[in-house]
């Protein structure tokens, strides 16, 4: 069974006329012929919202006793043998009486919801439970009532109902929310237009995100790849530290400020294994982040400025948080901190925020990994050390008498100092050019390479062995460091990779990007082969630029069995990072398995699909390709028979029942291979420029003359689309308006108009029939489908299913929505001709009023 539909009624604050706007909605669905009932609505003696109530079937309350006292509650039960397709359930956020079916009544909308049963229901923003310490900082009011946000952002549809407070505060004076002796206490303590202002501006904000979860939601359907300024985008700056809690939460703070912003956080791990990160720490940061609605990412940088920078404007962000430094003053001898060269460098597109802490100055905190692999910068000062460090010495050493064993002393100074900076070489360099200096300017005979003492002999070989011994050391230790801290880097992003995989993220593109943030790469593709010699083709790929033709293009390759390989495309990386890459790389082939395998399913679901039209195919034919055939053969044999002498206007009236028999089947045999061709996929529109003022009438002709009113300027830009495939699509729209027309008012003709929104036109049929629900407006543009009790002579319910198909062939849409005042209108949109690269990427103001214009007219 379908889940049911829910709709939410959002309001800001009790009194702002929300149920009212749920029984408005419910006398408009009857109306159209819906089955709708009251499952339990609350009207508190409110006389406007008590009137409201008539009409409308109400089911029993079921009643239940509790502290002496009874109370009703709404009957889950009875709601479900009664199985309406609407059901009115108020107070969403309500809880029961002990001893109900449910804790909650949310609860039972979702008993409800599950048993296919449409739900429309009400509920307050301090209801909801997120906001609870929200509410009460500016009210003074604890909320104990609430529901999950979750349970409110899955509902299919939310409409915000807004009042202001000043208007509020008079419908509360006037009595139409609380009895006569309640206002003032209302008035000044919980309706004080602080609080309501407060408020209202809660309900605006969150409703304001639902709307861009839509927007992203058709940004990803319709593949729209440009940027869209909807929304601020923030990126804190995490270095594992204590302090990254608070950056999180300021960010989440400026986030709501904003256009509904978002928060990414991002560790930068060094290229080279260095960490200075508490994994405890940063998972709870990324949980606190996860739950703030934000999201974690992790960087490799061996800049951590530059990659927090080039991470920040490849997400397109506006703005970045970072801690005030940890460091103590001293340490800024050492250069300006990673704050200041962010702020310098980020440019006039991003704003840096340095936000302070309790840990400012109070020195790093976590102990830091030293003696990895030796960078360039130690290697020059440990060689600079080595060789400058002891000719320095002897011109020092010249002009003061200190004797060998001191000499040697401040020698093997100056080799330490360079086997801890430069490592190995350097040291031996600075161990045998000191050992040369002792020779020459202290050891007897002076100023020659020759040695006189044999003990002072031993000296300098003991010396150069010291030197040697601890070069050896300080090189090992570094050797050993490097690969336990890498070790712990690779241990780091498999862990990350994991995680992933566990929160669902199984998208390739997704896994693609995640590699390529992950590693600073510019790009990151999946190729594949079918044989050995056969060529190499993309199956998925992450960043910018084209992806390389064959694995030996790219800068970095790493196979994945004998036919697929991980491409990445930005700089040359170490040979350590490969096992890593490996990992990542048969991750990304599972994924590409795991989508192949749903491809076949969603073939597998096609097939089955078509075996369900062709059984609904044998079972229309069998009566409407008989019943004409049948009126056709029975005029036919009349006429020739010659029982019967058949006068003028009889013999007309056959003929004429023939010839509608003969174009009932001829339009039930051109629907029917219609939809053939859309079935198999072998639609193939020849698109170009069309001029609707020369199409539109044409698919005119057939219709009764009058019934149709045509509204199409002729200044209107023309359309990209295949001429033959628009007059079908609007013939058969006009069709079904005349069809469900009604017959017996005048002036109820169908309008057929055209206007130009943006980079598209729409055509637009509108009739005055009684309309659909808003539950079947999908469902009647499937094959085989009827609106409500049509006969079975109305035809096999196809002129619909064809109409789109052919729409979304062009490369244009088709849907339904209400006409004001009853009825059916029929939004045909096509792209206007020269947009062609437009249509792939809608403009902001077409996408705007895209998500707008479902709201306005179900409002």
């Amino acid at each position: 069974m379908a889940r049911g539909k829910l709709r939410i009624y959002l309001g800001a604050a009790p009194g702002v006329g929300k149920t009212y706007a749920m029984l408005s909605e419910a006398h408009r669905r009857v109306e159209r012929g819906t089955d709708c009932v009251v499952a339990y609505v609350e009207h508190h003696n409110r006389p406007r919202t008590e009137v409201m109530l008539h009409g409308l079937e109400q089911l029993p309350r079921k009643e239940l006793d509790y502290r002496d006292a009874a109370f009703t509650e709404m009957d889950v039960d009875a709601v479900l043998r009664r199985a309406p397709a609407v059901a009115l359930v108020d107070e969403l956020a309500h809880t029961n009486i002990p001893g109900s079916r449910n804790a909650k009544r949310w609860q039972d909308v979702e008993e409800l919801l599950a048993a296919g049963i449409d739900v429309v229901s009400t509920v307050n923003i301090q209801h909801l439970e997120s906001l609870g310490d929200v509410v009460e900082s500016i009210t003074g009011v604890r909320q104990r009532e609430t529901v999950p946000d979750e349970v409110v952002r899955r509902a299919d549809q939310i409409e915000l109902v807004d009042m202001s407070p000043q208007a509020l505060r008079r419908r509360m004076a006037h009595g139409n929310i609380y009895k006569s002796d309640k206002v003032d206490a209302a008035l000044s303590n919980y309706f004080r237009p602080g609080n309501l202002t407060a408020l209202r501006e809660l309900a605006l904000l969150w409703v304001a995100d639902r709307a861009d979860e839509y927007l992203k939601q058709y940004r990803s359907e319709h593949r729209v790849s440009a940027i869209w300024g909807s929304r601020e985008r923030i990126v804190v700056g995490l270095t594992g530290g204590p302090e990254g809690r608070t950056l999180i939460r300021r960010a989440a703070r400026l986030a709501e400020k904003g256009a509904g912003g978002e928060v990414l956080a991002v560790y930068i791990s060094r290229s080279d294994g260095l960490t200075s990160a508490s994994p405890k720490e940063l998972a709870v940061q990324r949980t606190l982040v996860e739950d703030l609605g934000g999201t974690f990412h992790q960087v490799v940088g061996e800049d951590i400025p530059a990659a927090l920078l080039d991470f920040a404007r490849g997400a397109n962000a506006t703005q970045i948080v970072l801690g005030s430094s940890r460091r103590k003053a001293w340490q800024y001898v050492l250069g300006p901190g990673v704050g200041a060269t962010v702020a310098r460098e980020s440019g006039p597109d991003l704003d840096v925020h340095i936000v302070t802490h309790e840990e400012v100055a109070k020195g790093r905190g976590l102990p830091v990994a030293r003696g990895a692999r030796l960078g360039r910068g130690r290697i020059i000062a440990g060689w600079l050390v080595g060789l400058v460090g002891p000719a320095a010495m002897a011109v020092l050493l010249n002009t003061v008498e200190l004797g060998l064993a001191n000499d040697m002393l401040l020698f093997l100074t100056f080799t330490v100092a360079a086997a801890l900076l430069g490592g190995l070489f350097p040291a031996l360099a600075s161990a045998a050019f000191g050992s040369l200096l002792l020779n020459y300017f202290y050891t007897p005979p002076l100023h020659r390479l020759t040695v006189a003492d044999p003990k002072n002999i031993v000296a300098i070989v003991v010396f150069f062995g010291v030197a040697l011994s601890v070069a050896s050391v300080v090189d090992l230790a570094a050797r050993r460091t490097h690969q336990a801290a890498r070790l712990r880097a690779e241990s780091e992003i498999l862990s990350l990779l994991a995680g992933n995989v566990l929160r669902g993220e199984t998208g390739l593109e997704e896994l693609l990007e995640r590699v390529r943030e992950t590693f600073g790469m510019e790009s990151a593709a999946l190729l594949e082969r079918a044989g050995d010699v056969e060529p190499w083709s993309c199956a998925g790929r992450a960043g910018v630029g084209p992806a390389p033709a064959r694995p030996e293009d790219a800068d970095v390759d790493v196979p994945v069995g004998d036919h697929m390989a991980l491409a990445l495309t930005g700089r040359v990386l170490p040979a350590e990072n490969r096992r890593v890459l490996g990992a990542f790389a048969a991750q990304a082939a599972v994924v590409l398995d795991r989508r192949r395998l749903q491809e076949e399913a969603e073939r597998a679901r096609a097939l089955a699909e078509g075996n369900r039209i062709r059984t609904a195919l044998l079972a229309a034919v069998s009566h409407d390709l008989r019943t004409p055939l049948a009126g056709i053969k029975a005029a036919v044999s009349s006429l020739r028979s010659e029982d019967v002498d058949w006068s003028e206007e009889d013999r007309a009236e056959l003929l004429e029942g023939i010839e509608e028999g003969a174009d009932r089947l001829d339009h039930l045999v051109g629907n029917l291979l219609d939809m053939s061709r859309l079935q198999t996929g072998t639609v193939t529109p020849i698109i170009r420029e069309t001029d609707l003022d020369e199409v539109v009438p044409m698919a005119l002709v057939g219709v009764p003359e009058g019934s149709v009113e045509l509204d199409v300027p002729e200044t209107l830009p023309m359309v990209e689309a295949d001429a033959g495939l628009l007059e079908r699509s609007v013939a058969n729209l006009v069709e079904n308006a005349v069809k469900y027309s009604p017959a017996d008012r005048a002036g109820h003709v169908v309008v057929v108009s055209a206007s130009a929104i943006a980079d598209r036109v729409e055509v637009r049929i509108v009739d005055r029939g009684p309309g659909v629900p808003d539950d079947a407006k999908e469902r009647i543009f499937e094959p085989f489908q009827r609106c409500g009790d049509a006969p079975r002579g109305a035809g096999v319910g196809l002129g619909l299913a064809v109409a789109r198909g052919f729409a979304e062939a062009m490369g244009g849409t088709l849907d339904a929505e209400d006409t004001p005042g009853g009825g059916l209108t029929m939004v045909l949109t096509l792209r206007a001709a020269g947009s062609v690269a437009a249509a792939a990427e809608p403009t902001a103001e077409a996408t705007a009023q895209a998500v707008a214009e479902p709201e306005r007219q179900a409002s």
